[in-house]
């Protein structure tokens, strides 16, 4: 099975190209939805970051506020790295699950999408990497028209990852995503032909690697139970903070209290 690496800047466009891959019947192993799953209430980096960071990047629901902790990380070497060092073992363990799921169920190609494939050192399990690109004006553009966000916030954000320039030298592959959608579909589906891997060859390698695979992932199951284990305990189970709520959030469809003095 071949395992391509897809990574962009934030806003080149990436997701794009990643649907189009989809639609294509290759499954995609979405970073971005493993990093949510892994910071959810109960999820040991949920506690670890809360330790680290304290309770104030909660919101209403005892979630964490991604744009509470955004707000730290983009402007903070340091707690970035803080927060990558547990975040990103973790996702890492989960994304090669995925892989072996998908070599298991016998496909011949499988996606792995995250924008810190080189970053992160993710490009190390890859057979090939595509940059999906566009130019680094055109990338601060999208990015404050799409997050509707100051100059400033959109280079901070921006400055957070390796440029887009950079990433378009270290890939194997890069779709230019600066022109039309038609032509970005295109660049994609040329792509699927010429990365395809023969059907002999995925048979071939399913069968010699298939009990390997299997008991790779038993082992990766066994190493994530003991991990939750060790960090949230085995007979006890470590509570979800209540956050302190000097507001209530407003619903939609209600009506909004009137503004004044509280009673």
């Amino acid at each position: 099975m071949k395992i391509v690496g897809l990574t962009g800047g934030i806003s080149t466009g990436k997701s794009t190209v990643s649907h189009f891959l989809a639609t294509s019947q290759i499954p995609i192993l979405d970073a971005d939805v493993v990093a949510k799953e892994v910071v959810k209430p109960g999820e040991v980096c949920y506690h670890l970051i809360l330790d680290h960071f304290g309770l104030d990047i909660l919101d209403y629901n005892s979630h964490i506020d991604r744009a509470a902790l955004g707000n730290i990380i983009f402007t903070n070497a340091e707690e970035r790295a803080a927060l990558n060092n547990i975040t990103h073992p973790r996702i890492r363990i989960e994304l090669l699950k995925q892989v072996l799921v998908q070599f298991l169920k016998g496909k011949s190609m499988v996606v792995l999408d995250t924008p810190l494939l080189f970053e992160a050192g993710f490009y190390r399990w890859v057979h090939t990497t595509v940059v999906v690109y566009c130019p680094a004006p055109m990338q601060l553009d999208r990015l404050i028209a799409r997050d509707g966000i100051t100059i400033a916030q959109a280079q901070n954000k921006m400055n957070s990852q390796m440029s887009i320039e950079q990433k378009k030298t270290l890939a194997h592959h890069v779709i230019d995503n600066s022109g039309s959608m038609a032509s970005t579909r295109k660049q994609a589906d040329n792509l699927i032909k010429e990365l395809t891997p023969p059907t002999y060859t995925t048979l071939f390698m399913w069968v010699i690697f298939f009990w390997p695979a299997l008991w790779l992932y038993v082992i990766l199951e066994v190493y994530t139970r003991i991990d939750r284990m060790r960090h949230l305990g085995i007979f006890t189970h470590r509570p979800i903070p209540e956050v302190v709520r000097t507001k209530k959030p407003f619903v939609h469809g209600s009506v909004p209290p009137a503004a004044g003095p509280s009673l």
